[in-house]
């Protein structure tokens, strides 16, 4: 499966200009994590996270004190430009997204935004993206991976899936193994092919 397959297009973002606050309320209100952020073009600059945007904006409360503190003035961060990671990790549209569940794993990053060739963002995936499509149920899986051998003129294959597991009856021959192979991965769920 390629990310283009996966990713959310066209999601919400923020420029650098953007306030904290206003940054804050998207993130409450759409319920993620992070947004990219990007240029008046459209061009990836980085990425602004809960944790950019909340990091030195809570002052100390006296009250949780047993002796009076004297409070020191916190400046808080004002907009996005302040606070947000420049040079982002990301994918392209073509990249596998078995790469970037990878990059996604072996670091804290929760989602990658998706850029074409000249930087412009086109998209995000995210982990719980790839939960939900780890989880279809495995009727639908089958049902899409004959639909697709029988636009291949294959109806009569059978196909069977238990836990995101194709197992495909029929092919005769490797170039017909190799297709069914080729085609059953690129069906979202699919966790593993085999051909008897």
């Amino acid at each position: 499966m390629l990310v283009q397959d996966l990713m959310t297009p066209e999601p919400m973002t923020v420029r650098p200009s953007t306030t904290v606050k206003e940054a804050l309320s998207r993130l409450a209100q759409y319920g993620i994590t992070c947004m990219p952020v990007v240029d008046g073009s459209g061009r990836l600059q980085g990425v602004v996270s809960e944790a950019d945007l909340i990091r030195d904006i809570v002052a100390p409360d006296p009250r949780a004190q047993e002796r009076p503190v004297s409070v020191e003035p916190v400046f808080p961060p004002r907009t996005v430009e302040e606070v947000y990671t420049r040079h982002p990790v990301s994918v392209r549209m073509q990249d596998d997204l078995a790469r970037a569940v990878d990059v996604m794993t072996s670091t804290a990053v929760k989602s990658l935004p998706v850029v074409d060739d000249e930087g412009h963002l086109v998209g995000v995936v995210s982990r719980s993206d790839v939960v939900q499509v780890l989880a279809r149920a495995d009727d639908t899986i089958a049902a899409d991976v004959d639909e697709l051998l029988a636009s291949l003129g294959h109806t009569d294959w059978l196909v069977e899936v238990s836990d995101g597991i194709v197992n495909v009856s029929g092919p005769a021959g490797e170039p017909e193994r190799a297709l069914a192979q080729v085609v059953a991965h690129t069906v979202p769920g699919v966790i593993e092919v085999r051909v008897d």
